[in-house]
């Protein structure tokens, strides 16, 4: 029997291997399902590093089926599960062939699609067949210019289509992409289920402090000019300018872990800084109805990275024009703002990313059709600005004032009546 199209990766160059945190990108939506799932791995061996981190992601009552990358090595992938011990051996289930497969919540292809943009749309589909109502199918194609151009342009297009997250690994060798496909809409409740999502963009220095990937690359930026200054201008010290100041720059990006309330009805901060107005107001942007208006300003000291306040479904992505007043004056109201659409199991609630007078970029990674938890990391803002959360007025009551101080993912700004 010969290895399943669905996951046969093609294509010149060397083969892509699939390193540890490749293969925590592709389980991601596997290990954030805190309830009972079934995950479908299709392709893996016994020796794969995503079948590995796919059995640490395991949770009493969930169901892993794998189907092996070669029929023939199916007996030697279920002696390996049964040396893993009872626990996993009775979670773990090798089948012969996909086609003995059953659908699953999460199907994961453990081996990076590779070959033209007609045979990768047929894995696709292949794999698709299996997924459940709301389902997400995890795949890697090749990041590298001019590698697998064919799985690399369809991916693409499937993922403006379907696409929920993608993540660039550059930490594999060689450089990947993962894309999370949902070809059905998933119900919104589900979101209350879910931890954050493991995010690449999120680079752990310690435990407990991470970098943003903007972060990274600002800072190299700084440090290649100061050492081109020095290259050019050897008897000036102008290069020290770039070189100090790379250090503040990635600091701004610092992006650190935060505890989550596992309160049900908290409402969780966006973003870190001082709460500016706490006030009900009508947007019919929106909907007809009366919002509370929570409006935080950050300063250049805060954390920038932004979290969602409430577990939901992002429904909608737009960009207001306006200008970039200093975002703690009223008129930062007509700054330019991205406004994320979340549907929740309270109503309609928005998270409004707003410029300042010296941020000009604003970063937001949750495509529409993505579940986002509560305190998840979904953008962030470069430099000085503001965040506004919207929650229905009518069943939420504020539990902050002007003046206070807020952490992003920690303090509860509101909660749900």
């Amino acid at each position: 029997m010969t290895q399943s199209p669905a996951v046969r990766a093609t294509g010149p160059g060397r083969p892509v291997r699939v390193g540890e945190r490749a293969a925590r990108v592709l389980t991601t939506e596997m290990a954030r399902h805190q309830g009972p799932k079934t995950t479908l791995l299709v392709g893996a061996t016994t020796d794969s590093s995503v079948l590995a981190v796919a059995v640490d992601a395991l949770l009493p009552g969930d169901v892993l089926t794998v189907v092996p990358a070669d029929a023939l090595a199916a007996d030697q992938l279920r002696d390996h599960v049964t040396a893993l011990g009872q626990w996993t051996a009775q979670r773990v289930r090798v089948a012969d062939s996909l086609a003995e497969a059953d659908a699953a919540d999460v199907v994961i292809a453990a081996e990076p699609l590779a070959g033209s943009a007609e045979e990768t749309r047929t894995a696709l589909d292949g794999l698709a067949k299996y997924l459940t109502d709301g389902g997400v199918l995890s795949v890697l194609v090749p990041a590298l210019p001019g590698r697998a151009p064919g799985a690399v342009g369809e991916l693409e297009r499937q993922s403006a289509l379907f696409g929920v997250g993608t993540d660039l690994v550059l930490v594999n060798q060689p450089p990947v992409r993962a894309h999370r496909l949902r070809f059905t809409p998933a119900e919104v409740s589900v979101a209350a289920r879910l931890a954050p999502a493991y995010r690449t963009s999120s680079i752990p220095l310690t435990r407990q402090m991470h970098i943003d990937s903007n972060g990274v690359a600002a800072a190299g930026i700084a440090l290649g000019l100061a050492a081109l200054t020095r290259v050019t201008r050897p008897k000036s010290r102008l290069w020290l300018v770039p070189a100090l100041a790379a250090g503040p720059v990635a600091a701004f990006f610092r992006d650190p872990e935060r505890d989550i309330p596992d309160d049900e009805s908290a409402v969780v901060a966006a973003a870190d800084g001082q709460v500016l107005s706490v006030q009900r107001l009508r947007d019919e942007r929106f909907g007809d109805g009366e919002f509370l208006r929570v409006a935080v300003f950050l300063s250049v000291l805060d954390v920038h990275v932004n979290r969602s306040p409430v577990a939901g479904k992002v429904v909608d992505y737009f960009v207001a024009d306006g200008g970039f007043a200093a975002a703690m004056k009223p008129d930062a109201e007509h700054n330019v703002a991205a406004y994320t659409v979340l549907d929740t199991d309270h109503g309609t609630v928005v998270v409004a990313q707003r410029t300042g007078l010296i941020a000009r970029r604003i970063v937001q990674r949750a495509p529409i059709g993505a579940l986002l938890a509560r305190g998840e990391r979904f953008g962030l803002i470069r430099f000085g600005s503001r965040t506004d959360v919207y929650l229905p007025a009518d069943v939420a009551e504020p539990v902050v004032g002007p003046g206070e101080r807020v952490i992003g993912g920690s303090s509860v700004i509101a909660r749900w009546r």
